[in-house]
Protein backbone atom coordinates (compact mmCIF):
# COMPACT_ATOMS: atom_id res chain seq x y z
CA UNK A 1 0.00 0.00 0.00
CA UNK A 2 1.53 3.43 -1.18
CA UNK A 3 0.47 5.84 1.63
CA UNK A 4 1.08 9.81 1.83
CA UNK A 5 1.45 11.32 5.37
CA UNK A 6 0.89 15.61 5.21
CA UNK A 7 3.24 16.85 7.90
CA UNK A 8 3.68 20.02 9.35
CA UNK A 9 6.45 21.94 10.95
CA UNK A 10 4.65 23.83 14.15
CA UNK A 11 5.48 25.83 16.89
CA UNK A 12 6.08 23.22 19.50
CA UNK A 13 3.77 24.47 22.60
CA UNK A 14 5.15 22.34 25.06
CA UNK A 15 8.55 24.69 24.57
CA UNK A 16 7.25 28.13 24.26
CA UNK A 17 5.52 30.71 25.73
CA UNK A 18 2.82 31.34 22.97
CA UNK A 19 2.18 35.87 22.82
CA UNK A 20 0.45 37.80 20.32
CA UNK A 21 2.79 40.06 18.17
CA UNK A 22 2.68 43.74 18.48
CA UNK A 23 0.66 43.89 15.54
CA UNK A 24 -1.81 41.84 16.76
CA UNK A 25 -1.92 39.69 13.17
CA UNK A 26 -0.22 36.92 14.18
CA UNK A 27 1.81 35.45 17.05
CA UNK A 28 5.34 36.30 18.07
CA UNK A 29 7.79 34.12 16.01
CA UNK A 30 11.36 35.12 17.54
CA UNK A 31 13.16 32.36 19.19
CA UNK A 32 10.34 30.10 18.92
CA UNK A 33 11.17 26.30 19.24
CA UNK A 34 9.66 24.49 16.20
CA UNK A 35 8.61 20.56 15.84
CA UNK A 36 6.68 18.10 14.00
CA UNK A 37 2.53 18.80 14.81
CA UNK A 38 1.19 16.48 17.19
CA UNK A 39 -1.60 14.77 15.11
CA UNK A 40 1.16 14.59 11.80
CA UNK A 41 2.58 12.28 14.02
CA UNK A 42 0.25 9.81 15.21
CA UNK A 43 -0.62 9.64 11.50
CA UNK A 44 2.98 9.00 10.40
CA UNK A 45 3.18 6.33 12.73
CA UNK A 46 -0.14 4.88 11.74
CA UNK A 47 0.73 4.60 7.93
CA UNK A 48 4.50 2.93 9.04
CA UNK A 49 2.44 0.38 11.45
CA UNK A 50 0.02 -0.12 8.19
CA UNK A 51 3.04 -0.98 5.92
CA UNK A 52 4.38 -3.28 8.38
CA UNK A 53 1.62 -5.18 8.16
CA UNK A 54 0.40 -5.33 4.27
CA UNK A 55 3.54 -3.96 2.56
CA UNK A 56 4.14 -0.75 0.56
CA UNK A 57 6.12 2.68 1.15
CA UNK A 58 5.07 5.90 3.88
CA UNK A 59 5.62 8.98 2.16
CA UNK A 60 5.69 12.30 4.28
CA UNK A 61 5.19 15.35 2.37
CA UNK A 62 5.37 18.70 3.99
CA UNK A 63 4.35 22.50 2.88
CA UNK A 64 6.49 25.42 3.96
CA UNK A 65 9.49 27.41 3.87
CA UNK A 66 12.99 25.53 3.38
CA UNK A 67 13.13 25.12 7.13
CA UNK A 68 10.21 22.74 7.18
CA UNK A 69 12.60 20.08 5.61
CA UNK A 70 13.42 19.27 9.66
CA UNK A 71 10.73 17.65 9.74
CA UNK A 72 10.53 15.91 7.31
CA UNK A 73 14.02 14.26 7.70
CA UNK A 74 12.52 13.91 11.59
CA UNK A 75 9.49 11.49 10.29
CA UNK A 76 11.85 9.91 8.15
CA UNK A 77 13.99 9.10 10.74
CA UNK A 78 11.04 7.46 12.47
CA UNK A 79 10.74 4.92 9.33
CA UNK A 80 8.99 6.94 6.77
CA UNK A 81 10.29 5.94 3.58
CA UNK A 82 10.50 8.98 1.38
CA UNK A 83 10.60 12.95 1.78
CA UNK A 84 8.64 15.88 -0.18
CA UNK A 85 9.32 19.22 0.67
CA UNK A 86 6.78 21.96 -1.01
CA UNK A 87 8.74 24.91 -0.61
CA UNK A 88 7.79 28.26 -3.06
CA UNK A 89 7.33 32.20 -2.36
CA UNK A 90 4.18 31.75 -4.13
CA UNK A 91 2.41 29.83 -1.33
CA UNK A 92 2.89 31.69 1.28
CA UNK A 93 -0.05 33.50 2.71
CA UNK A 94 -2.28 30.68 1.52
CA UNK A 95 -5.54 30.41 2.93
CA UNK A 96 -6.93 26.10 3.77
CA UNK A 97 -8.24 25.90 0.55
CA UNK A 98 -5.01 26.93 -0.81
CA UNK A 99 -3.19 24.40 1.42
CA UNK A 100 -5.14 21.72 -0.37
CA UNK A 101 -4.99 22.83 -3.83
CA UNK A 102 -1.00 22.75 -3.68
CA UNK A 103 -1.57 19.59 -1.24
CA UNK A 104 -3.77 18.02 -4.23
CA UNK A 105 -0.62 18.89 -7.01
CA UNK A 106 1.63 16.89 -5.20
CA UNK A 107 -0.69 14.03 -4.63
CA UNK A 108 -1.50 14.07 -8.63
CA UNK A 109 2.28 13.44 -9.06
CA UNK A 110 2.87 9.74 -6.84
CA UNK A 111 -0.02 7.03 -7.03
CA UNK A 112 -1.76 6.85 -3.23
CA UNK A 113 -3.60 3.82 -2.15
CA UNK A 114 -4.35 6.22 0.91
CA UNK A 115 -3.33 10.12 2.24
CA UNK A 116 -3.51 10.67 6.14
CA UNK A 117 -3.48 14.23 7.68
CA UNK A 118 -3.83 15.06 10.84
CA UNK A 119 -6.86 15.88 12.79
CA UNK A 120 -5.76 19.75 12.83
CA UNK A 121 -2.76 21.89 13.28
CA UNK A 122 -1.31 24.75 14.78
CA UNK A 123 -4.33 27.19 13.23
CA UNK A 124 -6.96 24.69 14.99
CA UNK A 125 -9.22 24.57 11.46
CA UNK A 126 -9.14 20.95 11.03
CA UNK A 127 -10.38 22.01 7.09
CA UNK A 128 -7.47 20.75 5.15
CA UNK A 129 -8.27 17.65 5.36
CA UNK A 130 -11.51 17.43 4.24
CA UNK A 131 -11.28 20.32 1.58
CA UNK A 132 -7.80 17.43 0.15
CA UNK A 133 -10.61 14.90 0.09
CA UNK A 134 -13.53 16.98 -2.49
CA UNK A 135 -11.04 18.43 -4.52
CA UNK A 136 -9.10 14.91 -5.05
CA UNK A 137 -12.82 12.88 -5.15
CA UNK A 138 -11.92 11.05 -2.69
CA UNK A 139 -13.95 9.86 0.04
CA UNK A 140 -13.25 11.23 3.76
CA UNK A 141 -13.18 10.61 7.33
CA UNK A 142 -12.12 12.67 10.18
CA UNK A 143 -10.94 12.24 14.03
CA UNK A 144 -9.88 8.85 12.59
CA UNK A 145 -8.70 6.80 15.71
CA UNK A 146 -8.21 3.22 14.80
CA UNK A 147 -8.01 1.68 11.09
CA UNK A 148 -7.45 -2.00 10.10
CA UNK A 149 -7.05 -2.66 6.15
CA UNK A 150 -9.88 -5.55 5.27
CA UNK A 151 -8.53 -6.23 1.75
CA UNK A 152 -6.95 -4.34 -1.22
CA UNK A 153 -10.32 -2.14 -1.85
CA UNK A 154 -11.55 -1.47 1.76
CA UNK A 155 -11.11 0.24 4.81
CA UNK A 156 -12.90 -0.29 8.55
CA UNK A 157 -12.06 3.14 10.45
CA UNK A 158 -13.32 4.20 13.76
CA UNK A 159 -14.15 7.39 14.23
CA UNK A 160 -15.09 9.48 17.78
CA UNK A 161 -17.82 11.38 17.55
CA UNK A 162 -19.88 13.35 20.40
CA UNK A 163 -20.35 11.84 23.76
CA UNK A 164 -17.59 9.88 23.52
CA UNK A 165 -18.75 7.25 21.47
CA UNK A 166 -17.62 5.97 18.79
CA UNK A 167 -18.56 4.91 15.10
CA UNK A 168 -17.17 2.28 13.08
CA UNK A 169 -17.46 2.28 9.20
CA UNK A 170 -15.97 0.43 5.97
CA UNK A 171 -14.10 3.21 3.49
CA UNK A 172 -13.19 2.59 -0.19
CA UNK A 173 -9.83 3.07 -1.14
CA UNK A 174 -8.31 5.59 -2.06
CA UNK A 175 -9.18 7.79 0.92
CA UNK A 176 -8.13 10.65 2.66
CA UNK A 177 -8.48 10.10 6.59
CA UNK A 178 -7.72 12.87 9.23
CA UNK A 179 -5.97 11.29 12.16
CA UNK A 180 -7.01 11.79 15.96
CA UNK A 181 -4.42 11.62 18.44
CA UNK A 182 -4.45 8.53 20.84
CA UNK A 183 -4.99 5.99 17.67
CA UNK A 184 -1.49 4.93 18.62
CA UNK A 185 2.27 5.57 20.43
CA UNK A 186 4.42 7.00 18.27
CA UNK A 187 7.79 5.37 18.21
CA UNK A 188 10.69 6.98 19.82
CA UNK A 189 13.45 8.56 16.91
CA UNK A 190 16.73 7.89 17.84
CA UNK A 191 19.90 9.55 16.95
CA UNK A 192 21.00 6.34 14.56
CA UNK A 193 18.07 7.16 12.57
CA UNK A 194 18.53 10.90 12.11
CA UNK A 195 21.78 10.66 11.02
CA UNK A 196 20.72 7.71 8.41
CA UNK A 197 18.63 10.31 6.79
CA UNK A 198 20.79 13.09 7.73
CA UNK A 199 22.35 12.94 4.06
CA UNK A 200 19.51 11.64 1.85
CA UNK A 201 18.14 14.10 -0.75
CA UNK A 202 14.91 15.60 0.16
CA UNK A 203 13.15 16.83 -3.83
CA UNK A 204 11.81 20.47 -3.46
CA UNK A 205 8.94 20.84 -5.24
CA UNK A 206 7.45 25.05 -6.21
CA UNK A 207 4.50 26.07 -8.24
CA UNK A 208 6.10 25.33 -11.20
CA UNK A 209 6.98 21.67 -10.46
CA UNK A 210 3.25 21.04 -9.08
CA UNK A 211 1.63 22.75 -12.45
CA UNK A 212 0.22 25.53 -10.38
CA UNK A 213 -0.29 29.26 -11.40
CA UNK A 214 0.87 30.86 -8.52
CA UNK A 215 -1.56 33.53 -8.81
CA UNK A 216 -4.22 30.77 -7.65
CA UNK A 217 -2.65 30.32 -4.08
CA UNK A 218 -0.96 32.06 -1.72
CA UNK A 219 -1.60 35.62 0.16
CA UNK A 220 -3.01 36.19 -3.82
CA UNK A 221 -5.28 33.91 -4.23
CA UNK A 222 -6.89 33.40 -0.44
CA UNK A 223 -10.65 34.24 0.23
CA UNK A 224 -10.04 33.98 3.75
CA UNK A 225 -8.05 36.24 5.40
CA UNK A 226 -6.74 35.91 9.46
CA UNK A 227 -6.72 40.22 10.65
CA UNK A 228 -6.81 39.58 14.75
CA UNK A 229 -4.91 37.44 17.05
CA UNK A 230 -6.25 37.65 20.49
CA UNK A 231 -5.87 36.28 23.74
CA UNK A 232 -9.27 35.64 24.99
CA UNK A 233 -9.83 37.90 28.71
CA UNK A 234 -11.11 35.57 31.31
CA UNK A 235 -14.61 35.00 32.09
CA UNK A 236 -17.00 36.54 34.95
CA UNK A 237 -15.84 34.95 38.10
CA UNK A 238 -12.82 32.30 36.35
CA UNK A 239 -10.14 31.88 38.93
CA UNK A 240 -6.50 31.09 38.12
CA UNK A 241 -4.94 29.08 39.61
CA UNK A 242 -1.20 29.41 40.20
CA UNK A 243 1.88 27.56 42.32
CA UNK A 244 3.50 23.97 41.08
CA UNK A 245 2.06 21.14 39.78
CA UNK A 246 1.48 19.41 43.22
CA UNK A 247 -0.16 23.14 44.26
CA UNK A 248 -2.56 23.26 41.79
CA UNK A 249 -3.99 20.45 41.81
CA UNK A 250 -4.47 20.23 45.46
CA UNK A 251 -6.54 23.72 44.69
CA UNK A 252 -8.65 22.10 41.95
CA UNK A 253 -9.58 19.08 44.27
CA UNK A 254 -10.69 21.32 47.25
CA UNK A 255 -12.80 23.75 44.65
CA UNK A 256 -14.68 20.48 42.92
CA UNK A 257 -15.08 19.17 46.40
CA UNK A 258 -16.68 23.14 47.60
CA UNK A 259 -18.74 22.99 44.30
CA UNK A 260 -20.15 19.65 45.07
CA UNK A 261 -18.42 18.01 42.00
CA UNK A 262 -16.30 15.53 44.34
CA UNK A 263 -17.22 14.21 47.80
Amino acid sequence: MEILVCVKRVPDTAENEIEVNREGNDIRRDDLVYSVNEWDNYAVEEAIQIVDKVGGSVTVVSLGDEEAEEVVRREMAMGANNGILLADEAFEGSDGKGLATILKAAVAKGNYDLILTGAQADDGAGQVGGMLAAMLDMPFASLVNSIEVLDGQKLKVGREIEGGNQEMNEIDLPCVLSIQTGINEPRYVGIRGIRKVASVEIPVWGASELGLVPEAVGAVGAKAQRVDYFVPAPGEGAEILEGSTDEIAAKLIELLKAKGGLK
